[in-house]
């Protein structure tokens, strides 16, 4: 059994990359867990591990004394003497305890306490491996999906994690196997939950994808100035350029889309309007509310504005639900109010 232990140690470390020292720490401290339990009281005793040999050995330590005011932890010089001869008062004596005479109870709770040690040593290695790819893109690999509830398992790396369906793009649908690009919104170290949050629902996948693909964005010629997004049907992503000679629309879409076409495929078809980006709120609400015309913008206090547009492009400002204006009025940061010409 002590061969077997050890070489499961060696595998947990091989596959899942949990440190063998963590692990002897965990078992060391549940051997002892059990030995109390086992004792009924505060024993005093010393585990040895030893990968080496592949041995697991158990001591009762007892202090020698001249008079015993407690029998779980103190031994008599005189009988410590009949062990051995060196013996003398304050030194220790170590006897071995066999571990097979555990109870079932007591060697239950630490192979418990073992199992517990594992899931914290997974989720150690879980917070390490993300801690510096919040707000990054990753990309994933479905390995199921949940038929349940429509979460996602996805392997990133060798770690598994889970993608919510609330997270998922609406109405997308996974194949195991499917790669995908997956959003890190946040690590949390404290949560009973996932640790890890994984999304492509989140405005920020829109955000690094242009990074990852744009060039003129990777180098800082193009600067994304803000997002704003309803997932599964419409991304509205502001830009600028540094360059006065590089368009910031035309260098994000691309000859005949074909820079933008990706991001697309990505999004499972989402649509993304690009908008040049204006310090002046008139031109970035007029140039927000594309794909219409806008005739005039009016700001009517510090954070709303009315917008005139032609009659026939009222339907077209507003969008189906009022997703349009809804989502113009997100970017720009302003309560937009639109009219016809013909009011």
């Amino acid at each position: 059994m002590n061969t077997e232990f050890f070489n499961a140690l060696d595998l947990l470390e091989k596959e899942k990359g949990i440190p063998k020292d963590f692990m002897l720490q965990k078992v060391e401290a549940a051997i002892q867990s059990a030995y109390k339990r086992e004792s009924g009281g505060a024993s005093n005793i010393r585990v040895l591990l030893d990968p080496d040999r592949k041995e697991v050995k158990v001591f009762e330590q007892r202090t020698v004394v001249e008079e015993i005011t407690d029998e779980k932890t103190e031994i008599l010089l005189a009988d410590a003497k009949k062990i051995s001869k060196k013996y003398k008062l304050g030194d220790v004596v170590e006897t071995e305890v066999k571990t097979k005479n555990f109870k079932r109870m007591s060697a239950q709770n630490a192979k418990q306490s073992i199992i517990q040690g594992i899931r914290e040593a997974e989720k150690m290695m879980i917070i390490k491996e993300y801690e510096n790819k919040r707000e990054e893109v990753v990309t994933a690999t479905v390995d199921r999906v949940d038929p349940e509830n429509g979460d996602a398992i996805v392997i990133i790396g060798n770690k598994r994690a889970v993608l919510r369906h609330s997270e998922q793009i609406p109405g997308e649908t996974f194949e195991p196997g499917d790669m995908i690009k997956v959003y890190v919104v946040e690590v949390n170290s404290e949560t009973k939950g996932s640790i890890v949050t994984l999304s492509r629902s989140h405005f920020g996948l829109v955000k690094r994808l242009f990074e990852l693909e744009i060039p003129e964005i990777e180098d800082g010629t193009v600067v994304i100035r803000a997002v704003a997004r309803e997932a599964g049907s419409r991304t509205k992503i502001a830009v600028e350029s540094n360059d006065p000679n590089v368009d910031p629309v035309g260098a994000c879409i691309g000859s005949k889309g074909s820079r933008i076409n990706d991001i697309v495929d990505e999004l499972r078809g989402e649509k993304i309007d690009v908008i040049s980006y204006s310090d002046k709120p008139e031109e970035f609400v007029a140039a927000a509310l594309s794909p219409a015309t806008v005739i005039s913008v009016t700001m009517d206090g510090e954070r709303s504005c009315k917008a005139v547009v032609p009659y026939d492009q009222l339907s077209l400002a507003i969008g189906g639900g009022g997703q349009n204006v809804r989502l113009s009025a997100k970017l720009t940061g302003l309560k937009i109010d639109i009219i016809s010409d013909e009011n």
